[in-house]
């Protein structure tokens, strides 16, 4: 059984354990073999089962098979600065940029082609959604991860705008997407989990903590729904063994944000109790296992353009 992941940051704690746990955990999208795990991590490879970078929104998750598969080409692909191409899809992935459009080409279409064998070849394909808020292009809709300006790009308040998405909007965004990857997939099964890791900022104009439980709710309320109306795909409560009150927030850092290794570890124990990994792994398709300090999270760029 062939187990494939995405997702916001949390979402790499799920992945790492299930590499070293027993399950076939596929990685489409290896790094080259000349770098460090360490350089890996820092150019997006073994973050995921490929080299998309954190999705935090489902709409973001949709926009990434319609590129793939050719039905959704965006109006603009590529930011170019001081001579360096980046990808505003990814803008993580190359820290410092690529050398040439045409290099930035040539990765893009081996992406997509890894993304493409992921969705033909994986039986279970796990998503934690992340977030709501999002900045979208006024132009034609592309959803960004982060706000154009942070990480790459600069940011134009006449192209990009702030959305923040209802649950009626993440519904329905999932459902198209699972009925396109069972198009090519009919056999593929889901399973949603909800990132416990609060906002800690925010462009909705909301103080932080009322738009991060805003956030959560849309989001638990889009994954309970999106699981009672479909067999084929299930809820694990990742969200609330860690967030909710009895654990008296016992698994958050001190900044009451990170999630501890404990608790990272906990959430797994119960994961694994209700899903048992198989007598036999694939060692060679596994992402390298990779300690918690290496997690790579982004969810504090999201607002900060906001205020420009």
């Amino acid at each position: 059984m062939a187990v494939a992941s995405a997702g916001s940051c949390f979402a790499q704690h799920i992945g790492r354990h299930m590499a070293k746990s027993g399950f076939n955990y596929r990685d489409f999208e290896p790094a080259p073999g000349f770098l460090s795990k360490e350089t890996a991590r820092t150019y997006g490879y073994h973050l995921y089962s490929a080299r998309y970078g954190n999705i935090y929104t489902v709409q973001q998750l949709e926009q990434l098979l319609e590129r793939a598969t050719g039905r959704f080409t965006p109006s603009e692909d590529v930011w170019e600065k001081d001579g360096r191409y980046y990808d505003p899809f990814r803008p993580t992935i190359e820290p410092d940029g690529f050398a040439s459009e045409k290099e930035f080409r040539i990765m893009q279409r081996a992406h997509f082609g890894a993304v493409k064998r992921l969705f033909n070849k994986t039986d279970v394909f796990i998503f934690t959604l992340g977030l709501t808020e999002a900045w979208v292009n006024k132009e034609d809709g592309s959803v960004y991860p982060i706000c154009p300006g942070t990480a790459a790009g600069s940011f134009d308040p006449a192209k990009y705008e702030f959305r923040n998405f209802t649950t009626s909007e993440v519904v329905a965004s999932f459902r198209r997407f699972r009925e396109r990857v069972r198009a090519i997939n009919p056999g593929i099964r889901f399973l949603l989990t909800v990132s416990p890791v609060p906002l800690t900022a925010t462009a909705s104009g909301n103080h932080v903590l009322v738009a991060s439980s805003y956030s959560k709710a849309v989001l638990r309320a889009a994954a309970g729904e999106l699981t009672a109306e479909d067999a084929g795909t299930d809820y694990f409560p990742s969200y609330e063994i860690v967030s909710s009150h009895p654990v008296r927030a016992m698994f958050f850092d001190g900044n009451l944000r990170t999630v501890t290794p404990r608790g990272v570890d906990f959430v797994m124990e119960h994961f694994f109790a209700q899903h048992s990994p198989p007598t036999e792994k694939a060692p060679e398709t596994a992402s390298p296992a990779a300690s918690d300090d290496d997690l790579v999270c982004e969810e504090e760029l999201l607002a900060a353009e906001a205020l420009l």
